[in-house]
């Protein structure tokens, strides 16, 4: 069951369960859309793997209990800002690699 974490890890925008700008490693690092573009090169800063779209967990009970009301989102704020410099340097390498190659 993914976290939906709260905020971006790296400048504590807000991302609520219904944020389209939520971005996911495999890992659930998780960071807005911005960062991933133009502060990690889509490169995770934790595990070096790319980022998806987070999906959208439905609001509503359509079907077996499976919505945000029975399985709420994550309060819990992890702030670790990235390091540009040292990230830079770990990303250099990979970057430029597909993350399903990485």
């Amino acid at each position: 069951m993914l976290e939906l974490r709260p905020t971006c890890e790296h400048c504590k925008t807000a991302l609520p369960p219904n944020a389209t700008t939520a971005r996911i490693c495999t890992f659930e690092c998780t960071f807005c859309a911005d960062c991933v573009e133009n502060v990690l090169n889509n490169v995770c800063p934790n595990c070096g793997g790319g980022f998806e779209k987070r999906p959208v967990r439905p609001s509503v009970n359509w079907k077996n209990d499976n919505y945000l009301g029975r399985y709420p989102a994550k309060d819990e704020i992890k702030y670790k800002p990235v390091d540009q410099v040292a990230h830079s340097e770990f990303s250099s390498a990979i970057k430029d690699i597909p993350p399903e190659a990485r």
